[in-house]
């Protein structure tokens, strides 16, 4: 079996491009060899700045013949029928054969298509992948019409075997197949030819290109870390970083050069940021003050005077954008110091932060108020909490976070504690922000949480009353973001919160500005008289933007809970109950739920539950009348029912001060003790008895039944 040699040799691919286009490749090009037919062993595909390659190992050497019936009209069908069917199978009417139905005779078409080579199918599925690849941009170069990233100049493309190896010959665009590459850029200039995989792997390096990224990248981290080793250094590890670097060269030099005395002192998350951003390069720490004192970089090329040159030049162009990062900084903490802040917040009432919701000031005026509300509830200071969210977005007038917008809130930390302000409100400004995701920490400081939940919630009930809510897979105000930030810092943080009572009031007086215009026409379509009552339209509209807002925050709730293994069906029983505003209490209500069912009892008690609840339903609905009344245990004739009666008094006297105290655990528990006697019930007794009267009571009976479950969650929406 051959093995095939693929590359596309260009000019430099963006790095971010790299690894997409190289999968790409790999999937375009085995799934339309399979779909021809051919089959193969494996397949690997790589990516330097100037090639893509794939290997693909263990290639049959032909597609197989397939032979295919294809059923056509009745041998009495009209002539222009079967015209048609011959044209469609591509036969002749010598090439039918008849055969006998239930309905008749029918002719059937005989299609044998022969099997193809190899290379015929590769130079086939090449040239289609190559004409139809999905890069993100694509440009057209020269006279032809072909699209790629950046001119295409070579294509490799030979399939190898045992004793020799051959040339798969297409032609895209005038650029013509071969078994012809090149080597280093700089290092190796000149053309390479090579027979198979490992020829070209091996003849690649001697030239000074490494083909496989993960292996550049190793190769550059372990030399990285080696170098600041022995400097008593370490380097800061930034993956990211690490994959784009191993984009950018063929053959990774390392060189760690020095960061000048005169920015040593600027905090280093600007130095890190700076240098990654605008140079591409590694911050390199001391583990003893948390300094960032050099930095590595990463050539593409050995030198005769060892990276001298290179070091030279980058440090120049380094110390110049570090230059505007020392004026930034100076000038930011000399405002700081001189206005406590307040000027950064004033001039904000100059930034829109929406057209419908006002200044980033009027914003943070809302956020101050809500935080003063929500502080007790979190145990924060109030005093302390509006302070904090009224300079929490003070650092965006600053001339650092124009220039580095990534540090918003890290700088505004910096520069609260420059201000001399209190220790918590500098936490507040870095860690309002947080969670930014699901695996981002979430504050845990009282000031910081309380900040944070009000900048989200004013977030969200604003874009609500304005109907900007998210629609399908667009979300341009990270609203899905934010509801989940909240979920996350009351869960995680053990709050509990009764979300309707604040998101109604924020809502409501979001209505009430101004500033919001709403499409009323399908509310008056059917309360016209809501037309000359502003202030009770205004509370119509609160109401539906609450119920779906609460809605849209137990949609987030199902996807983090998911994570977690809570089944969709056990929060929907619990949504479903009252105080569902808590997202704390919906939570450990469920998770409740969740172990109870996860136990033999709990399973069957839901069977059990669904049985006399659908008993209880046909019941009511065919004698129209609600069995709700309470059942009468001297009506009881046989010993279960009697023990049921019992077994029911018992669970009730648990279930009650268990749910009144938010004891989840020990109401499931107690339901779950119903399992044995409502399963012998049902074995020896039959509810619609002969007698009315046992059978009421019976139906009674059942109802006491569903109504204790229902206490502690919907078990109707259980599934199975």
């Amino acid at each position: 079996m051959p093995d095939l040699l693929i590359e596309l040799f260009s000019e430099e691919i963006p790095a971010r491009m790299q690894g997409k286009a190289a999968d790409d490749l790999k999937s375009r090009v085995t799934n339309g060899l399979v779909e021809a037919g051919l089959t193969y062993a494996g397949a690997a595909a790589y990516a330097t700045p100037r090639r893509l390659a794939l290997r693909v190992d263990g290639l049959t050497e032909r597609s197989p013949d397939v032979k295919e019936e294809r059923k056509g009209p009745r041998t009495d069908a009209p002539e222009k029928a079967i015209e048609g069917f011959l044209r469609g199978a591509g036969v002749s009417r010598e090439d039918l054969i008849e055969r006998d139905e239930k309905k008749g005779r029918v002719f059937y078409a005989v299609i044998e298509k022969p099997g193809r080579p190899a290379a015929e199918i590769v130079a086939e599925v090449l040239e289609d992948t190559i004409r139809n690849f999905p890069w993100p941009k694509s440009m057209r170069w020269g006279a032809g019409s072909l699209r790629w990233v950046r001119p295409l100049h070579r294509i490799v493309c030979v399939l190898s075997r045992e004793d020799g190896s051959e040339i798969v010959p297409l032609d895209v665009d005038g650029i013509v197949s071969g078994r012809t590459t090149e080597g280093h850029r700089f290092m190796a200039p000149g053309t390479i030819d090579v027979s198979g995989f490992d020829d070209y792997e091996a003849k690649l390096k001697r030239a000074h290109v490494v083909l496989d990224a993960g292996e550049r990248a190793k190769a550059i981290w372990q030399d990285a870390t080696n170098q600041a080793f022995a400097s008593g250094l370490e380097v800061v590890e930034d993956n990211g970083l690490l994959a784009e670097v191993a984009g950018l060269v063929e053959w990774p030099v390392v060189l760690m050069g020095e960061i000048g005395e005169d920015f040593l002192g600027l905090p280093p998350e600007v130095l890190q940021t700076s240098m990654k951003e605008h140079q591409k390069f590694f911050s390199v720490r001391n583990p003893k003050t948390g300094r960032i004192e050099r930095f590595i970089t990463v050539a593409n090329r050995e030198t005769a005077d060892h990276g001298a040159t290179i070091l030279a030049g980058n440090q120049k162009v380094l110390s110049a954008r570090l230059s505007d990062a020392k004026f930034f900084w100076e000038n930011d903490l000399r405002v700081a110091k001189t206005d406590g802040l307040t000027a950064w917040t004033d001039s904000l009432s100059n930034v829109t932060f929406h057209n419908k919701l006002g200044s980033q000031r009027d914003r943070i005026e809302r956020i101050a108020a809500l935080a003063r509300e929500l502080a007790p509830m979190v145990g924060a200071d109030a005093d302390l909490a509006e302070q904090a969210a009224r300079v929490a977005k003070a650092d965006l007038a600053s001339e650092m976070i124009y220039e580095f917008p990534e540090l918003q809130g890290l700088m505004g930390r910096y520069y609260s504690d420059a201000a001399g302000l209190p220790p918590e409100v500098g936490a507040a400004c870095q860690e309002h922000y947080s969670p930014l995701g699901p695996s981002d920490d979430v504050p845990s400081a009282a000031v910081s949480m309380t900040v944070a939940l009000a900048d989200k919630i004013d977030t969200l009930t604003g874009f609500w009353a304005i109907d900007e809510k998210p629609t399908g897979s667009k979300d341009p105000f990270a609203l899905r973001r934010a509801a989940l930030g909240v979920i996350r810092l009351v869960l995680e943080n053990g709050i509990t919160w009764s979300a309707e009572p604040t998101l109604k009031s924020r809502i409501r007086r979001a209505l009430d500005s101004s500033q919001y215009i709403r499409s009323v026409e399908h509310l008056l379509e059917t309360e016209p008289q809501l037309a000359d009552d502003y202030s009770a339209l205004n509370e119509r509209l609160a109401d539906g933007d609450t119920a779906n807002l609460l809605s849209f925050f137990h949609d987030r709730l199902k996807v983090y809970l998911r994570d977690q293994g809570i089944r969709h069906d056990v929060i929907d029983a619990c949504i479903a109950m009252p105080g569902n505003d808590d997202l704390a209490l919906l939570v450990k209500r469920a998770k409740a739920l969740q172990a109870v069912l996860e136990t033999e009892d709990g399973e069957n008690l839901v069977q059990g539950f669904k049985r006399a609840n659908n008993i209880l339903t046909q019941a009511e609905d065919k004698d129209g009348v609600e069995y709700s009344f309470g059942a009468d245990p001297k009506f009881a004739e046989d010993p279960t029912e009697k023990a049921l009666f019992d077994a029911l008094a018992q669970a009730e006297a648990k279930i009650a001060p268990a749910m009144k105290e938010q004891d989840f655990s020990a109401a499931m528990a107690a339901m779950a003790d119903l399992r044995g006697p409502v399963d012998a019930f049902f074995e020896a007794v039959q509810v619609n008895a002969d007698s009315e009267v046992l059978r009421r009571n019976r139906l009674n009976l059942l109802s006491t039944i569903r109504s204790t479950c229902l206490q502690v969650a919907d078990l109707t929406r259980i599934e199975g």
